[in-house]
This record gives C-alpha cells, structure tokens and sequence, in this order.
C-alpha cells in the first residue's frame, strides 16, 4: 500500500472528514514518527511496533560495477520491530 492508497482508504472510513484534513493528519503522523527518529528517539505503536534507529559504522565497501574499493560512511538507519499482536496475526 502506498500513501495515497492510506489516505483514500481512511477517508472511506470517515466519510465525515474532508480529504485534504485525512491527507494533513497523514502528513503530520508521519513527519512526526521521523522527527523523533531524528531526534535519535523511538515512536512505539502498542499492537503494531515500534519504530527506532540503530548505528552503521563506517565500512569499505565496493563498488559493483567496477570492483573499486568505497569508503562508507558510518551513520544511523531506521529499524522496525513489529509488535507481538501484529506477529501473532501474520502468522495465523
């Protein structure tokens, strides 16, 4: 599902909000888990999972078409772990 497919499918839902006020409070929601994410926080959705970073260090990678050596630099990537009510229903 895609974003747009998120905002069609909450605004079937509540038929009493307006399009662009579902679209605002989807816009908000994400900007907000990946503000606290930049914050180095971590956003926890009870029943769904929770949101966190996790660091890289610096590596030397390759470059696959050339085979050159490439430093990478270290940084943080996004990490989700679903949550056990969302486990237990993928695997149903």
């Amino acid at each position: 599902m895609i974003r747009s497919e998120l905002i069609q499918k909450l605004s079937e839902a509540n038929p009493d909000l307006a399009a662009r006020d579902v679209e605002a409070i989807t816009t908000t929601f994400f900007d907000e888990i990946s503000r606290r994410l930049a914050a180095d926080g971590r956003v926890e959705l009870r029943g769904f999972g929770a949101f966190s970073t996790r660091a890289r260090d610096a590596r030397t990678g390759r470059n696959p078409r050339t085979g050159e050596l490439v430093a990478v630099d270290a940084k943080r990537v996004p990490y989700f772990k679903p949550g056990k009510e969302m486990r237990v229903k993928l695997n149903v």
